[in-house]
């Protein structure tokens, strides 16, 4: 990818944000296990960084998505996992269906307000049941008058304790389970909706909730295009997501290295710096290949989508890739940090705490392999 003056000011926005705006907070928003979402995206909303690829007539500011891998690439940069996450679902995971295929009507009440930061918004795919078998979901929005009727639960929701409101999949017909599900905005405040806080080893400063709908009335009106299309929606919805991840994970792991480069060239051990010895400047060379090889694999895959091409099979092999990687580096640094990597607040801890959900969220691994293998030609026919 060719960057841009343009580029380069974004990263340096956002860097110079994250320094001065999040990281002085973070250790306190993990202990609370909650950040001010409506505080801080606020000051994001003010800075035009909500909104990148969307049309200026909305709030944005109609560029390409080069820049929103800029954006997640640069919050890296923050001391935790949790809180770039929870932008990332803002502005790449829960607005994308609504920017391109919502009513006038809808973009007005929704997605101008979460550009603004004015509005938190949440995706709500996964279920007790499903995780990534998006197909098996049982959330469903049945027709009664003009109002759709949901019924059914949503688990592991991002930002779901303070959003202001939800892009839902749901059932809305008994088709077949890749043409019976639809897209619908839920405001939060809307009677029959209740949420539980999720306790987790890791994200602490992100809230995550599952949210139950009982009996929950919205319009038809709030439908995302067009009725039963709502799979095929998230489905390109998760190409914009897993490459966000993919973005945000290269400088996380870069500094997870760097901090590691410094304490092992610190710290002495019999009669030498442990970055002295082989197996270890050995290794945190290997792993720094490692994050420059899926940085190029994530660039490339980001300039095909900006061109106009399905990378669907690049962004899982990133997503994968990302995921596995996020492991490896924190799990082979936290080794050299010794006793010290074991500690709750050390850097290298909360990285090998944070990385492990990138396996998970947002399509774990083993789904990633499927799509791969299936694109491959070498999956197994049912």
């Amino acid at each position: 990818m060719q960057f841009t003056a343009e580029h380069r000011q974004l990263a340096d926005t956002v860097s110079r944000f994250v320094r001065e705006q999040l990281n002085p907070h973070v250790a306190k928003w993990e202990e609370a296990e909650q950040f001010p979402s409506h505080e801080v995206f606020k000051k994001l909303g003010d800075l035009g960084l909500l909104g990148l690829k969307y049309p200026a007539e909305y709030g944005g500011q109609e560029l390409d998505f080069s820049y929103s891998m800029v954006m997640a690439e640069a919050l890296g940069d923050c001391a935790c996992g949790g809180v770039p996450m929870a932008i990332g679902v803002q502005t790449d995971m829960c607005t994308p269906a609504l920017a391109r295929f919502g009513s006038e009507a809808l973009k007005q009440e929704f997605l101008v307000p979460a550009i603004a930061g004015d509005l938190v918004g949440c995706i709500g795919v996964s279920e007790p049941g499903g995780g990534s078998d998006v197909a098996a979901l049982k959330t469903t929005a049945r027709k009664d008058g003009g109002d759709y009727v949901i019924n059914g639960s949503k688990m592991w929701i991002t930002n779901g304790m303070q959003a202001d409101w939800c892009c839902l999949l749901a059932n809305t017909s008994e088709g077949a389970p890749h043409k019976n599900k639809s897209l619908i905005m839920v405001p939060m405040n809307t009677p029959g909706i209740s949420r539980q806080k999720i306790i987790k080893i890791g994200m602490d400063a992100s809230d995550t909730a599952q949210i139950f709908f009982d009996e929950v009335r919205v319009p038809q009106a709030n439908v995302i295009g067009q009725e039963g299309m709502g799979f095929t929606y998230q489905m390109l919805q998760f190409q914009e997501e897993r490459l966000w991840g993919a973005a945000s994970s290269l400088r996380m792991m870069d500094n997870t290295i760097d901090q590691t480069i410094a304490y092992t060239r610190e710290r002495q051990a019999f009669g030498k710096s442990i970055l002295d010895n082989q197996v270890v400047h050995f290794r945190l060379a290997e792993l720094r290949t490692e994050v420059e090889a899926l940085r190029a694999l994530t660039y490339r895959a980001v300039e095909e989508y900006v061109a106009g091409k399905d990378v669907t099979r690049l962004a899982s092999m990133a997503k994968l890739k990302c995921g596995r990687l996020d492991r490896e580096v924190a799990d082979s640094c936290l080794q050299y940090w010794g006793g010290m990597g074991y500690t709750w607040d050390n850097p290298v801890s909360r990285a090998w705490r944070d990385g492990r959900l990138v396996s998970i969220g947002g399509g774990a691994d083993e789904v990633m392999l499927g799509i791969i293998a299936k694109l491959e030609g070498t999956l197994p026919r049912p």
